[in-house]
């Protein structure tokens, strides 16, 4: 196997780039009439479709009943698991936590000349529903990635839909699901389990907000329910880029590959000045490659979308980092914090050589469910934000209304809203007598 390199000397250097990042990560014609056609026949028939497609997709026979997760079961998971799985996934809650209770926002107002109060009020969300994915692996991080910020944000309803291949539940995602705080869960994932958080079935509650990862299914779904509640984000395929200007070539190497593991589709970037470093990195890959589990997932991934890219300076490093926008940004590098100010788009950003990715992924605090498919330049990592809403807080005197309302009146007019006009005019001429 032989990873492609990208000069930036090259004279065709951006255009190698953008095809570098051209990959298909988003859903077609054909999936998208899929999930359309799913959708709608579970907002028809509720229960009984979402098991029917439980059934043909996980292969297990699904009915109302035996769907739910209770709370009861997640507490027996719990007792099941490992000690070191409780002491560890407990650590992990603690440390999220921690963190994100930094982001909650709150209620401000102040008073302006004219004597209006003017402000912000800040609501948790009622509901949300959580996608834990389930299929090539399970994420027990991921549920408490989504249900601690949800929790800190104050959200009164977390539930949990799961996908169960072969009706085989995981109790390590239902120990971490109980010592998160999730009200309860379903067992059910794809399409059919987006539709039903969405809209509601006989057995699922419809939330407010579902969030989480999942396949290009759950993301095509996702996109086609915003506006009946509201999504976190479209996430695509998980990518790393990884900038080194020396360190350990077998670290280098496993950290380029974290990522390329997750799915055949993931995408991993090596940017370094050295093109000594680069070889080595290469064959400590390879190295890696042979002892992985998942080496012919991470293989497939690297073949037909992972890159080295050699570039002139570190500053060519930076530019080509924005560039690429990458979901995960390691400066592997002598001077991290040197190059920190030059980065304008990654989701999450790990500085010096002992930060893997991985210690994000699950213990580090901040959240792990990041912007991908160069979304970083516009959109933010999972956070309390997103559990949160703002309302406009808005307070007027009379002589508030007096000291701008002529102004608003006539903006009303210009557009032809005379009703408008009207409902200040009114109290212009009254002037709160």
């Amino acid at each position: 196997m032989k990873i492609q390199r990208i000069y930036a000397n090259s004279a065709d250097y951006k255009a190698q780039l953008d095809a570098l990042l051209s990959r298909e990560t988003d859903t077609g014609a054909d999936v998208q009439n899929l999930v359309s056609d799913i959708l709608l026949d579970v907002k028809q028939r509720g229960d009984v479709a979402l098991c029917e497609y439980t059934a043909k997709f996980d292969g297990w026979d699904c009915t109302a009943e035996n769907m739910v997760i209770s709370r009861e079961r997640m507490k027996q998971a719990w007792s099941d698991v490992s000690d070191m799985d409780r002491q560890s996934l407990q650590l992990a809650v603690d440390r999220i936590k921690a963190y994100h209770e930094k982001q909650v926002q709150t209620d401000w107002d102040y008073t302006d000349d004219a004597g209006l109060t003017l402000g912000q009020k800040i609501t948790a969300l009622d509901s949300v529903g959580l996608y834990v994915p389930g299929g090539k692996a399970a994420y027990p991080s991921s549920v408490l990635m989504n249900a601690v910020p949800a929790h800190v944000a104050g959200v009164e309803k977390i539930v949990m839909v799961v996908p169960t291949p072969a009706g085989e539940m995981n109790d390590l995602v239902l120990a971490a699901a109980y010592v998160s705080g999730v009200q309860q869960g379903f067992a059910v994932g794809g399409a059919q389990a987006v539709a039903a958080l969405a809209y509601g079935t006989e057995t699922i509650p419809a939330v407010d907000k579902i969030v989480g990862p999942g396949n290009k299914f759950v993301a095509a779904a996702k996109r086609q329910v915003f506006g009946t509640c509201g999504i976190d984000m479209i996430a695509g395929p998980s990518e790393i880029a990884v900038v080194a200007d020396g360190g350990h070539p077998e670290w280098l190497a496993a950290d380029f590959l974290s990522q390329a593991e997750h799915d055949e589709a993931a995408q991993s970037i090596f940017i370094t000045t050295d093109e000594v470093l680069a070889d080595q990195v290469e064959a400590a890959i390879m190295q890696h490659l042979r002892v992985l589990e998942r080496a012919p997932i991470a293989k497939e991934s690297v073949e037909n979308h992972g890159a080295f890219i050699i570039v002139n300076s570190l500053d060519e490093a930076a530019e080509a980092v924005n560039i690429i926008a990458p979901e995960h940004l390691e400066l592997a590098l002598e001077d991290p914090d040197a190059m920190l100010p030059k980065i304008k788009h990654a989701g999450a950003i790990f500085l010096g050589h002992f930060v893997p990715e991985a210690l994000g992924d699950y213990m580090a605090g901040p959240n792990h469910v990041l912007p991908t498919n160069r979304t970083a330049r516009f959109s933010s990592p999972l956070g309390v934000y997103d559990f949160q809403k703002r309302s406009s807080v808005i307070r007027s005197t009379p002589q508030g209304v007096a000291a701008i309302g002529a102004e608003a009146a006539h903006l009303a007019h210009r557009e032809g809203l005379q009703c408008h006009a009207l409902t200040l005019e009114l109290r212009l001429q009254d002037k709160g007598e």
